[in-house]
């Protein structure tokens, strides 16, 4: 069976690397507790890491590693296309040159960080039957007259939520003085919005 070249923006492996790993990641915070154990908290979804390594060989080797390096430099997020698994949009997050590179032979090492979409401008949490508030706020919980509040839901931080309606993530804290570590924050609990 052929397998597809790997590709990455707008570079193609001349032959596909010879080792794939695949690692899936969550995302926790631990928080120490004084006298007792850490608490830990889960902060979202977990993403994959695609790691490998490989060779160019023959003439013009280090040409194409050098090439690849040139596309690690390049910012943001891009198309991974890889031979088994399903394409994805991810980060070129690590490249190593395992070995001194010599112009015929370049072995390497690569790393890339799986992107879900992120907070790019276009990710909003919106509940069923919620058309969502001004600003791509959805006002998960309740608003009396003017003072917004927010539902804490699984995965949500201040820093999240700051940024969802459009505020100063100090204005939060300062906000709500009932919450005594900002860093931590559990499902159910209400957050005023200034």
């Amino acid at each position: 069976m052929r397998l597809a070249p790997m590709r990455f923006k707008e570079f193609t492996w001349p032959h596909n690397p010879e080792v794939y790993t695949v690692e899936y990641r969550r995302r926790i915070a631990v928080h120490p507790a004084p006298f007792g154990p850490c608490v830990m908290q889960e902060l979202g979804s977990s993403y994959r890491v695609l790691k490998g390594e490989g060779v160019f060989v023959g003439e013009g080797a280090y040409q194409r590693f050098q090439e690849l390096a040139g596309v690690f430099q390049q910012e943001g997020p891009g198309l991974l296309v890889h031979p088994v698994w399903k394409a994805e949009r991810a980060y070129f997050a690590a490249l190593e040159a395992m070995e001194e590179p010599r112009p015929d032979f370049v072995r390497y090492r690569f790393e890339f960080w799986e992107d879900g979409g992120g907070y790019d401008g276009g990710l909003k949490s919106v509940e069923p039957g919620n058309g969502g508030g001004p600003g791509g706020a959805s006002p998960a919980g309740s608003d009396s007259g003017n003072q917004r509040v927010h539902t804490v839901r699984k995965g949500d931080t201040l820093w999240a939520v700051a940024k969802q309606y459009g505020v100063e993530l100090a204005a939060l804290v300062r906000a709500n003085p009932q919450i005594k570590n900002p860093n931590l924050i559990y499902p159910g609990e209400a957050v005023k919005v200034p």
